[in-house]
């Protein structure tokens, strides 16, 4: 009864932490009234860029500068700022869609949290080949918990709420693995590399 209660919990705050993160990725922050959120990497600006109507019915698009300031452009202007931006982007800059040096920090983090979530398939599978069964060792759960942890802040910080809600949910199930693991009693069967 007192696992059920627990599963309870733990499903219980899983649904809180995605309810959480739902409320965040949609947040409107300082969304004018009346605009639209476009996601556009620009150096020098945030990548929320908003199409709003002025007082005067025309459309022009704001952004918000790294340096606090704001600009507010027409459409040609900004497709002239636009189309001189990504021309001008060095080949990594435009693989990778970032255009500043947190940009490829934030990316990193990504790729570090990709390589480790797929390298736990392959130590899985080299350690079941070597005890010719299939084996889930502990470097398995650790590095889907690291893996999934830098997926999931790298996910969050490209407000990408699929895979916000794919590592959130794995990572759970993660946590409980290592946990179950390390409460085991001594004399159990090691599984463990």
């Amino acid at each position: 009864m007192r696992r059920r209660w627990l599963v309870l919990l733990e499903l219980s705050l899983l649904a809180a932490v995605l309810v959480w993160v739902g409320v965040a990725l949609a947040s409107k922050g300082d969304r004018p009234a009346d605009a639209i959120d476009l996601k556009i990497q620009l150096t020098g600006a945030a990548d929320r860029v908003w199409l709003q109507r002025g007082e005067d019915g025309m459309l022009r698009y704001r952004l918000d500068l790294d340096d606090g300031s704001t600009e507010l452009l027409l459409p040609d202007e900004f497709a002239a700022r636009l189309y001189d931006d990504q021309t001008s982007r060095g080949f990594w800059e435009v693989l990778l869609n970032v255009s500043s040096p947190i940009g490829f920090v934030w990316v990193t983090i990504g790729l570090i949290g990709q390589v480790l979530f797929t390298g736990r398939m392959l130590v899985q599978w080299l350690v079941s080949e070597r005890n010719r069964r299939s084996t889930v060792p502990i470097a398995f759960w650790w590095m889907s918990l690291i893996g999934a942890t830098m997926l999931l802040v790298y996910f969050i910080w490209r407000r990408e709420p699929i895979g916000v809600l794919g590592q959130a949910t794995g990572w759970f199930i993660y946590v409980r693995n290592l946990w179950m693991i390390a409460r085991a009693p001594a004399d159990a069967p090691a599984t463990a590399v």
